[in-house]
């Protein structure tokens, strides 16, 4: 009678256990950082990393890493060499990688992030290289303090300091401008040196 009685506990508990194990699996699919938050407060290391955002059925931005910490107490990530990809409304996408990031989160949305350690940026032929840029959701801008360069095929910019508008699509250089403009490349793309199509 023992056993049969020790059994039906022994039955019950696992399938309790069970129950609550695959609830909180469950929980952290659908919302991590409430999950993480939990936790007791140390550092979660991830390795191979991967994140997306989905509104409305659209991939909004997506992010790979080699690792990934999450730092509770500061609500933050830290990952080692990130790819980031935006991608718009007009499925177009701006490619950023670098050698470390940090995401900032407030609840479960991503209000900025910071990249340093050779910084590309890929954006509709344009590539910009610069030691750290900074991507602030509340102005959907990035901001990059220090030297950066930009190219594209018949044109090649310099400066200190840039400001990228993702919405306008407009950049600007803050000083320290320099300019290279190569006609015979902008020619063979059907360009004319002001940036133009040519008629």
């Amino acid at each position: 009678m023992l056993l049969l009685i020790g059994a039906t506990l022994g039955g019950v508990g696992y399938k309790v256990a069970h129950t609550i194990w695959t609830a909180r699996v469950d929980e952290m699919r659908k919302e991590p950082l409430k999950f993480l938050d939990r936790l007791p407060d140390v550092a979660l290391q991830l390795k191979d990393f991967h994140r997306a955002k989905i509104e409305g059925g659209r991939k909004v931005w997506e992010l790979w890493g080699e690792e990934a910490r999450y730092l509770k107490g500061e609500r933050q990530a830290v990952i080692k060499k990130p790819r980031l990809i935006f991608y718009d409304k007009n499925e177009r996408t701006l490619e950023a990688t670098g050698d470390e990031g940090r995401l900032f989160f407030t609840d479960e949305e991503l209000e900025e992030m910071n990249m340093k350690g050779g910084v590309r940026v890929n954006y509709q032929g344009y590539v910009l290289r610069t030691e750290e840029a900074s991507y602030f959701k509340s102005k959907n801008q990035v901001v990059a303090p220090g030297k950066v360069t930009l190219k594209a095929e018949g044109l090649e910019l310099e400066g200190v300091g840039m400001e990228i508008k993702l919405e306008e699509e407009k950049v600007r250089l803050l000083k320290e401008v320099k300019t290279k403009v190569h006609p015979n490349q902008l020619e063979n793309q059907g360009l004319r040196a002001d940036g133009k199509k040519k008629s």
